[in-house]
């Protein structure tokens, strides 16, 4: 790594990258361009570092937006690498990481759920997002978790495969609701044997796989084979497994006959925004599409962004066999080689022109024009109504960044503290966070208390780690679930802070609790309301009914992990295996505190020294 910059002086622009290029040699590489704060403004990949970098260096021939970036750059930084491949993975990771302000960047990175067979004698069939650590067999991506929960509904009508736990599956001893509504047969109290659930799975794992034809095939033989034996109750239950897998079919649209596994990407660019369709393709079934809004220039063009797209995307994913796109992008080559070596398979990358492939484009085209259209009508009236709101509370400008504050507990218990954020694209629900509440000297229900732990604990991480406030994650405005009493605690907090410049409102629901006559309250103002029928008011209601929404669920979360809980989870040297076998050997955490030390010996893979312990455990408690 390199850099110059001492020699460079109060130089910028075109003189101060010259200066660099003759310290360059022709080596591939990243480099960076920073402004006179060090901040990054672009990041870029080099198969030359000093033939792309003297491009820079002339004083006339840019687009305005990177004549713009040049004029800013104060000083430069470079990483050669062995190879162009090892450049455009590193490019992207900081790209990533850094987010300069003249790269494309990808705005939403959340990961894609699976569907996952567990490894187990008697297989469950559930969602699975995130890392692939837990062993069985994985089938995705799908889209969203909607696309997951209505394939996983479907196929629990066909397959009748357990959905449940591995400790609620081994200490249950009559069938539960699932096996009552013909969702489950029941294997964990034995009323399918371990070869008749085995073939149920196989046939559900040659469905995922795109085996569908072949299985309703099956199913259709059986239900004949029924009809003519006379099982008619058993003939009419295939005859509906046999629907309930025509009706997953149906729900997935239109599926590809000759593509078996593809991405679909599609962009569509328009007056500087972007739109890209990622349509999903496996096992020759669609599972759903998303669309993704990468921050753009205004004089970029399609093959920039969705090469940087298709970086970014792919950074943390795994990609398709093919990747169908609706542009060509600057470096296929590369990229297809990159996503290969990552893969350690053959990854295609197409621009077709003719036949079902360029079919699906076309669709997946049309759905991105859609989708930008609306996302551009969105945040026109989203810009409205932040300018609406600064004028209602005298802000300085419309707000970019507003935090609006909930807690939710019941009578103090699993009390919870929420924060949802929102802008002008709308919410922001990637920033969202959660804050358990900590203070063992709140009283129940002390919602004061409960505010300055959350405001306390929010801001003094922002004074940590952004002092200057560069990274875009300081609000313009503060909106608290309350009246008075709640904007002047938090206005003392943000004081003893020293922060004295982010706006706060309270919004109090008004003397009959309903909507419509909210008041608003500020320190040093007068309370105040908006019209009933102002879009305003309607703007804030939705967002503190977001807030109330958000903490609600966390606290149910928390609450259900409270009551799931038992005393088992506090014992030392007990985890999830030896607590499903106590639980399986005893059939509840309390008979596991009642038995005496003979008995929890008897428990396979429980030691003489940890039934010990856990004896010791439960009767020093007592």
């Amino acid at each position: 790594m390199s850099d110059p910059s001492s020699d460079s002086g109060q130089i910028t622009g075109p003189k101060l990258i010259q200066s660099y290029v003759k310290t360059l040699d022709s080596s591939p590489g990243v480099y960076r361009m920073l402004d006179a704060q060090a901040r990054v403004l672009y990041v870029g990949k080099a198969r030359n570092l000093r033939s792309r970098v003297s491009n820079y260096a002339r004083a006339t021939g840019h687009t305005p937006r990177i004549a713009r970036m040049i004029r800013e750059t104060a000083s430069m930084m470079f990483l050669t690498t062995a190879t162009e491949t090892e450049a455009l993975l590193l490019e992207q990771n900081l790209i990533k990481q850094l987010k300069p302000r003249y790269n494309v960047l990808l705005r939403d990175d959340k990961s894609f759920p699976n569907i996952l067979v567990t490894d187990h004698d008697y297989p469950m069939i559930k969602k699975h997002r995130g890392a692939k650590k837990e062993k069985g067999a994985y089938y995705g991506p799908f889209a969203s978790a909607g696309a997951v929960n209505r394939t996983l509904a479907q196929l629990q009508r066909v397959f009748q495969l357990r959905n449940c736990s591995d400790s609620m599956f081994e200490s249950r001893t009559r069938p539960c609701l699932q096996y009552q509504i013909k969702r489950c047969t029941a294997p964990c109290v034995g009323y399918i044997s371990k070869e008749d659930y085995a073939a149920s799975v196989r046939d559900a794992e040659r469905y995922l796989s795109g085996r569908s034809t072949e299985i309703q095939g099956k199913l259709k033989a059986e239900m004949e084979s029924a009809a003519d034996a006379m099982e008619f109750e058993r003939a009419a239950a295939l005859r509906d497994r046999i629907k309930a897998l025509t009706q997953v079919q149906s729900a997935q649209g239109i599926n590809p006959r000759t593509v078996k596994e593809a991405d679909i990407l599609a962009l569509n660019l328009e007056s500087g925004q972007a739109c890209v369709q990622v349509f999903f393709i496996r096992a020759g079934q669609n599972w759903g599409n998303r669309d993704f809004y990468p921050r753009v220039g205004a004089d970029m063009e399609e093959a920039e962004v969705l090469e940087a797209f298709i970086g970014q995307f792919y950074n943390t994913k795994e990609p398709a066999r093919q990747l169908i796109l609706s542009h060509p992008i600057q470096n296929s080559d590369l990229m297809q080689q990159a996503l290969s070596e990552k893969l350690g398979r053959k990854v295609e990358i197409l621009v077709p022109k003719r036949g079902e492939k360029a079919e699906l484009v076309d669709a997946a085209l049309r759905n991105a024009r859609e989708s930008l259209a609306r996302k551009m009508a969105e945040t026109a009236t989203q810009t409205k109504l932040l300018k609406g709101l600064a004028d209602a509370f005298d802000l300085d400008a419309p707000p970019q960044r507003i935090e609006v504050y909930d807690n939710s507990h019941i009578q103090g218990a699993n009390a919870v503290g929420a924060m949802i954020v929102a802008g002008p694209e709308g919410l922001m629900k990637n920033h969202y966070r959660k804050f358990n509440i900590r203070g063992d000297t709140l009283s129940p229900g002390d919602d004061f208390g409960m505010m300055k732990e959350v405001l306390t604990r929010r801001f003094k991480r922002l004074l940590k780690e952004d002092p200057d406030r560069a990274q875009g994650q300081w609000p313009d405005l503060l909106l608290i679930d309350g009246g008075a009493g709640q904007v002047s605690a938090v206005t003392s907090i943000l004081d003893e802070l020293g922060v004295d410049d982010v706006p706060v409102v309270g919004v109090a629901k008004g003397p009959d609790r309903e909507h419509g006559k909210e008041e608003f309250h500020r320190s040093g103002h007068r309370p105040m309301a908006l019209p009933h029928n102002d879009p305003v008011l309607y703007f804030i209601q939705r967002l503190r009914d977001e807030a109330h929404r958000f903490a609600i669920g966390t606290h149910r979360a928390k609450r259900g992990k409270a009551v799931g809980a038992t005393p088992l989870e506090d014992v030392p040297g007990v985890g999830a295996a030896r607590k499903r076998a106590l639980l399986a050997h005893f059939g509840s955490a309390k008979a596991v505190s009642r038995a005496n030390l003979a008995d929890l010996k008897a428990v396979e893979g429980v030691s003489e020294a940890l039934a010990q312990k856990i004896y010791d455990f439960f009767h020093e408690k007592g």
